[in-house]
Formats: structure tokens, sequence, C-alpha cells
């Protein structure tokens, strides 16, 4: 604990509740360990690769560990697959634990422990990692879920700030009945309305329904030839998040087809803007994945041209 820089600033990732949670783990530590309020920031995959590393010590979670956070004075916790070796930076990192409980375990040392945070990070733990066998798995996603409904920065706003607050919050309760009412609705209806982007790849279309159970389902059941199922967020802003899932690690391989990232059977992309709505996503994947083959010139006309090329001399 005494080795931890002190950071000028938190970064974390804004698309999930581990992201969130580590978040504000980390602001929580940095408060007791330097009494210093540290701002915090968050970044979906595409801005991430683009933000310049400008400070001289940060706390970076649930980001892959790259060579450009290697700087002094840095300290990335992370459980994404990577194969860059840390030589100034200290990291963190174990692909079996969520960044919420990598970061959390640190505050445990430092005395920041409480029975509600224990019970958030396990909660993020299933359902970051997609433990599909604990019995939490069901309300781990509803939790997960708030994060995708209403947003991290609102979700943020709402509590304050402070991570206990999201324990048994008035919102899961909008989770609990869609998940009873509308998920078996939303399962048949995308299992008849799923569409192929490629060979590997099928769009998985929703109408109403948690799309993590959805998906999650139609994988588990076979339900689909696609070992890759693939949905889309639209933020207000018209950005796309295309949300890649499998059972065989190959969700990470497409995604990082589009400079995404995230888990082998969980990841994710930022489309480019001038995709702005689902149907765009689709072509622009399809386009990508399984592009149109190209004709070769034609060789049967060779014969002639030479002919008339020594007509000519």
């Amino acid at each position: 604990m005494d080795s931890l820089p002190k950071p000028e600033v938190i970064l974390t990732h804004e698309s999930d509740l581990d992201g969130l949670l580590s978040g504000l783990l980390l602001v929580r530590l940095a408060k007791a360990r330097f009494d210093a309020d540290v701002p915090l920031e968050a970044y979906h995959y595409n801005l991430w690769k683009q933000r310049p590393m400008t400070e001289r010590a940060a706390w970076v979670s649930d980001f892959t560990f790259e060579p450009r956070l290697d700087r002094p004075n840095w300290l990335v916790l992370d459980h994404h697959t990577t194969d860059a070796i840390p030589r100034q930076a200290r990291l963190i990192h174990d692909p079996a634990k969520s960044a919420a409980l990598l970061c959390y375990e640190l505050c445990r040392d430092a005395g920041l422990a409480t029975p509600a945070l224990d019970r958030l990070v396990h909660l993020s733990d299933v359902a970051d990692l997609f433990l599909e066998d604990d019995p939490d798995f069901t309300p781990a996603n509803d939790y997960a879920s708030l994060v995708k409904v209403y947003g991290f920065w609102n979700l943020h706003a709402l509590i304050g700030g402070d991570a206990e607050k999201l324990l048994n919050h008035p919102l899961l309760e909008v989770m609990a009945v869609k998940h009873r009412v509308e998920d078996p609705l939303g399962y048949e209806w995308s299992r008849a309305n799923v569409r192929r982007v490629s060979a590997q790849v099928g769009f998985v279309d929703t109408t109403i329904g948690n799309i993590n159970f959805i998906v999650h389902k139609l994988l588990e059941q076979q339900a689909t030839p696609f070992p890759v199922l693939v949905t889309f967020f639209v933020k207000g802003n018209r950005t796309v998040i295309a949300s890649f899932r499998s059972r065989n690690g190959d969700a990470l391989k497409v995604a990082q087809r589009f400079q995404g990232g995230g888990h082998p059977n969980a990841a994710g992309a930022t489309l480019p803007r001038h995709v702005q709505n689902p149907q765009d996503a689709v072509e622009y994947l399809r386009l990508t994945l399984d592009p149109p083959a190209t004709s070769a010139a034609p060789l049967n006309n060779l014969g002639s041209l030479f002919a008339a090329a020594e007509a000519k001399r």
C-alpha cells in the first residue's frame, strides 16, 4: 500500500458496472490514502484509444494494459488478456477476477471493506466474468443492467458517487419486472429474427427484454448456427456500440477487428461515426467480415490481345 503513487486522475471503463464500481472504489481509496478528491474519468473503447496519456501519475481500472500505459507512477488494475510487460508502471492483473475485485482487494488492505461493498463486488464479479453457474447470476445481471439502461454518469449522479447506494436500489425493481415479464417474450421474438452477418457472426435483433439474457440463452441452447452473436446499442448522440458474445472465445477476436476489446466471450467495439443505426451497423460489419468477392481480370482474351499487338508491328 505504501508504494501506491498519488494519482492526478483515475481512469475507468464507461460501458459497464465493473468500470463504474472499480472507478468508485479507487476514488475512495485515493481519498483515504492521500486525503485528496481525485477526478474520475470514464471512456468507451474508441475514445480511450485516442486519449493522450500526459499525466505524471494515474490509476487505471478495467482497461487492457498496453505499452502506452507503461509509465512511471502509473497503477493499472485489470483482468483482460495482455501481452504487454510492465517495465515502469505497476500492473495488478488477474484474468480470474473482475477489475472491481482487484480494486477492492486494495481497499480491504486499507481498511475500507464493508458488508455492502462485499456484496456489490461479488455481484460485479459474477456479471462481468459471466459466471453463469453462480447462484447470483440473475441478480448480478440485473445490477449490471443498471449501467446499460441508465448510463454510467446518470447512475453516478443518482447515487452521488456512493457505491453502497447501488445495493438494493429501487431501480432494481424495474430490472426484476423487466426480467420476469419482458425476457421470455423478447427471447422468442429475437430467436426468430437472427440475421447473418458472416459465416461466424449473427446479428440478434431485439425488441424488449434483457439483451444479455437473450443472447446468453441463444448461445446456451445453440439456437442459431453462429458461434458469435452481436447486438447494437445506439447512444443519444447516435454513436453505435457493438456487443459481441460467444462461448468459444471468439467474441474478442471479432471485436478486435473493429478496434474493440473485452473478454474472450464478451467484448465490444464503438463503430465509426458514419454508422448511426443498427441497419448501417449490420452492413458495416458485413462488409468488414464478409466482403464481396472481387472478380479476377478475364484471361481468355489475352491471346487475341497479343495477336493484335503483333499485327501492328
